[in-house]
């Protein structure tokens, strides 16, 4: 019997099962639903974009958007070893102290300030370029400065001509201004959760990993979670803890789960035929995410990543790679971005913008009639909609029902609307408009913030940062406390992006990790 299950390998997950094996008089279970990371395209950079699909995600969409035209949103989510850190773009950003500060000062979640946190993000982080007071070197999260796309340098030059300042490091306590991302990634490749945290850590004889297997409750008696039930290739079985379970399933996967277990609102579960066992409203509540707007430009020549569509370049590139380790296969594509404001009366920036040398990479983006583009994407860091994580049935085999309720704040399309004029304005400067033959989207034709709203409406996507779902704080809303135990159970905590009271004003990967990194002191302690 093992003293902590983990349920779910994903970025949180393998955090998790490192550090607590590092203690060896513990012993550690980790359950993963997904396969192995042994696909190419997890562990070249450039191969994100393949994972918006395909049998490495669980194949979500939203329900229809009221305030998105009826529209649903592809919601990829993985299913994995390594979760979201296997699949993701691989940018690395923290977002900002306020944040932090906020979730102290305002959620209640005492022990969480920057100040609290900054030791764990630091602990994470294996930097090959920044040391110093916020950034570690020798932590097993490798974390790269890669070599930009000259389309990408273009458009950091843009953005200053449009007033944003060079900023070299966004995880220094100030994000404001423009410059090149640091990647996931260590020596040419994506560093996972798996490749930093699990991998090194599997020959521990107190560290047991099963992959393929879908857990499918926690089981509960007497008020207490005991184990979970698994199905597997062999049918299904109870695993038994002797200490705690787990949960890193993540934003969606962490309150399906508590829902099925009979953990949640009492009045859904029994309209979908699950027994309520624990009345606890805000599991699957407070879902938001970064709604995301691309705005695509044709550019007049090839200039950018699109003439790799080609095969013969294809080729000329995997050798490269083969080779020497560099090229378009080692880039995340998205090598630069940003973080400028639209709301001035906030604190710190409120938009981040991130550049792609090309058109069509991401889900959901439309190429050029040419073949030749670039995108740069924004969204609105803070949102303010909400939205939830509600169960379709009783059967684990059914997807939930997602509904992140994009745009349903006045403010946040006001934000979102911000982020368009600035990109265009920024596509508009000098040292990118030689190069650009068009907008493409949204197009010359569309002008002023009305007709922009309704293109916005159309168009917007998941930026794939949905965070909130099993709220960490006090009160009755919230499912887990500062301790990241469950309010009313004993034996059993969420320790993944579900417990984020606020989304952070950035990507949420490190986030999450720092997350897993301080849960496990909190676990051990």
């Amino acid at each position: 019997m093992p003293d902590y299950i983990i349920v779910g390998g994903g970025a949180a997950g393998c955090v998790l099962a490192a550090r607590l094996s590092e203690k060896a008089d513990v012993s550690v279970l980790l359950l993963e639903a997904g396969p192995q990371d042994t696909d190419r395209y997890i562990h070249w950079p450039v191969g994100f974009f393949k994972m918006t699909a395909g049998p490495l995600i669980w194949g979500y969409d939203t329900v229809p958007g009221r305030e998105i035209e009826g529209r649903t949103i592809v919601y990829p989510q993985a299913r994995v070893l390594g979760g979201g850190s296997s699949i993701n773009a691989q940018v690395f950003t923290r977002g900002c102290p306020q944040d932090y500060d906020d979730w102290a000062k305002e959620e209640g979640c005492d022990g969480w300030s920057y100040a609290d946190v900054l030791p764990y993000f630091r602990r994470s982080e294996g930097n090959d370029t920044f040391a110093g007071p916020h950034h570690g070197i020798d932590g097993p999260q490798g974390i790269s400065s890669g070599s930009p796309h000259p389309l990408t340098r273009a458009f950091v030059r843009a953005a200053q001509q449009a007033g944003l300042p060079f900023r070299a490091d966004f995880n220094a306590g100030e994000q404001e201004g423009v410059g090149f991302y640091q990647t996931f990634t260590r020596g040419g490749k994506r560093c996972s959760t798996v490749v930093g945290y699990l991998r090194p850590a599997l020959s521990r004889p107190n560290l047991t990993l099963r992959t393929d297997v879908t857990v499918l409750r926690v089981v509960l008696e007497k008020g207490r979670a005991v184990g979970v039930e698994v199905a597997s290739g062999a049918g299904t079985e109870i695993i038994r803890a002797d200490r705690e379970v787990i949960v890193t399933a993540g934003a969606i996967g962490s309150p399906k789960l508590l829902m099925l277990s009979g953990i949640g609102p009492a009045d859904h579960l029994a309209q979908v035929g699950v027994k309520p066992v624990h009345d606890l409203p805000g599991v699957g509540q407070n879902l938001h995410d970064h709604i995301n707007f691309d705005v695509i430009a044709e550019l007049s020549g090839s200039y950018g990543i699109d003439r790799y569509k080609k095969k013969r370049w294809q080729a000329m590139a995997g050798l490269e790679y083969v080779l020497f380790g560099k090229g378009p296969v080692a880039s995340n594509i998205v090598e630069a971005g940003g973080f400028w404001w639209g709301d001035r009366s906030e604190k710190t920036p409120d938009i981040q913008f991130h550049f792609l040398p090309g058109a069509g990479v991401e889900e959901g983006i439309g190429s050029v009639p040419s073949g030749n583009g670039c995108t740069l994407n924004s969204y609105h860091v803070r949102p303010r909609s909400r939205g939830s994580v509600t169960l379709r049935s009783s059967n684990f085999a059914d997807a939930p029902l997602i509904d992140p309720n994009a745009l349903a704040e006045r403010y946040d399309v006001e934000r979102i609307i911000d982020g368009i004029e600035i990109s265009r304005e920024i596509l508009a400067q000098p040292a990118l408009s030689r190069m650009i033959a068009r907008e493409h989207l949204p197009g010359r034709g569309v002008v002023g913030r009305r007709e922009l709203e309704k293109l916005a409406r159309q168009y917007a996507r998941s930026a794939y940062h949905p965070v909130g779902t099993c709220r960490m704080g006090v009160g009755e809303d919230a499912v887990v406390g500062p301790d990241l135990r469950l309010r009313g159970i004993e034996g059993l905590r969420v320790c993944d992006s579900s417990v984020m009271p606020r989304v952070v004003s950035s990507n949420t990967n490190a986030a999450t990790i720092m997350v897993a990194e301080k849960a496990s002191d909190l676990i051990l302690q």
